[in-house]
């Protein structure tokens, strides 16, 4: 393995999860500072989707890099919802294009070379790991740093970090990782949109991706709602992204070959009873307990998921990984920007708890998909 490829790709995994995990951590004192409801936090959340559809395929890592520095610079000096929209908008774009570009790379980033086509779902769940961890890490240090330093210089702060994995890349050996040399494919984009495993990876993802956006954009609101201090709310959230880490490097270390399928499905299906517990929940220990445990259910679906794809792209359609992986993304995107908006809009007009009815939907067809890719596969 290439020492600096790996040392790069923890770095930016790290910088993605915080990514991920910024909008949720900053809800709170976001909404507040521009006065905006739940309508239009949706709407945050379904920017930051949105650009999944068309950056899905045109990724690359000094883009990327540029554009999520600008968003968070963006940020920090937020006067109006307007602003909002195009900082996240382009944190949005930046994060799409980087998810795409490391995922194609975590076979070759944790195993050597001849080793990825058998433990592929090990790589992808330990370096969604590593990404949970930036994730877990930014709900505590955003709460640290906006009761030392405020909004704008937490901001400012998090921007140069961005810079760690720009750097680190002009180390890799990019050439060893992709000959020049490699044989040309013979298949085509169309080749891959008449597969139907390719489609219901897909489908699964528009299903899933949303579950996870909404629960952990709303779950510091689900928890004030039921009583939870704020301050404790924001240590709640970081520990529902510890469960989210801790259940994907679980996942690495102890799913046995040839069960993914069982396991999904299982997971997708208590997933379902959580989010359903969430609608009915009234006390603030069992809404905090149910978040904590979503994340202990949410955190290997997304790996299992893009490793059959991936390991099935492999098989059948060599050299069609990015584009696969592009669609996938492309696909997930219109899940993440449709429901995280009407769950908020529906917040507005039944309350929040009563919308997560549009999450448990969600859950419902990734149950129906994670079956039907059962079956086909």
């Amino acid at each position: 393995m290439d020492t600096y490829l790996t040392t790069m790709q923890v770095a930016a995994l790290s910088i993605a999860g915080m990514c991920h995990a910024l909008l949720g951590s900053i809800k709170v004192p976001l909404a507040r500072q521009l006065d905006i409801d739940e309508s239009r936090v949706g709407g945050l959340v379904s920017v930051f989707g949105f650009t999944l559809i068309p950056m899905a395929f045109a990724a690359g890592i000094f883009a990327d890099s540029f554009g999520r520095i600008l968003s968070v610079l963006v940020l920090a000096h937020l006067k109006s919802y307007r602003m909002a929209v195009l900082s996240v908008l382009l944190l949005g774009t930046g994060w799409s294009a980087l998810v795409n570009v490391l995922n194609v790379l975590q076979g070759p980033s944790f195993l050597p070379l001849e080793e990825i086509a058998d433990r592929l779902s090990y790589a992808m769940n330990l370096g969604d790991f590593v990404f949970g961890m930036g994730a877990f890490l930014m709900p505590i240090g955003i709460g640290y740093s906006l009761r030392r330093m405020g909004l704008r210089s937490t901001f400012m702060v998090f921007a140069s970090l961005i810079l760690i994995p720009l750097v680190l890349s002009f180390a890799v050996d990019w050439q060893r990782i992709a000959p020049a040399e490699a044989i040309a494919s013979n298949f085509t984009f169309s080749d891959l949109l008449q597969d139907k495993i390719v489609w219901i990876c897909c489908i699964a993802f528009l299903f899933h991706v949303p579950v996870e956006a909404c629960v952990a954009t709303w779950a510091t609101t689900l928890m004030i709602n039921r009583g939870v201090a704020e301050k404790n709310s924001n240590l709640l959230l970081s520990a529902f992204w510890l469960t989210f880490t801790i259940s994907r490097l679980i996942a690495a270390l102890s799913i046995p070959a040839g069960t993914d399928h069982a396991v999904v499905i299982g997971m997708a299906v208590i997933m379902l009873a959580v989010v359903l517990g969430l609608v009915t929940s009234r006390g603030k220990l069992q809404t905090s307990t149910l978040l904590i445990f979503a994340g202990l259910i949410l955190g290997p679906i997304f790996p299992i998921l893009i490793a059959q794809l991936v390991g099935h792209v492999s098989a059948e359609l060599p050299t069609m990984e990015g584009r696969a992986i592009g669609l996938f993304f492309c696909i997930g995107g219109i899940g993440w920007a449709g429901i995280p908006f009407i769950v908020g809009k529906l917040a507005d007009r039944v309350g929040l708890q009563k919308s997560f009815l549009a999450v448990a939907a969600c859950s419902t067809g990734l149950v129906m998909m994670c079956i039907l890719l059962s079956l086909v596969g």
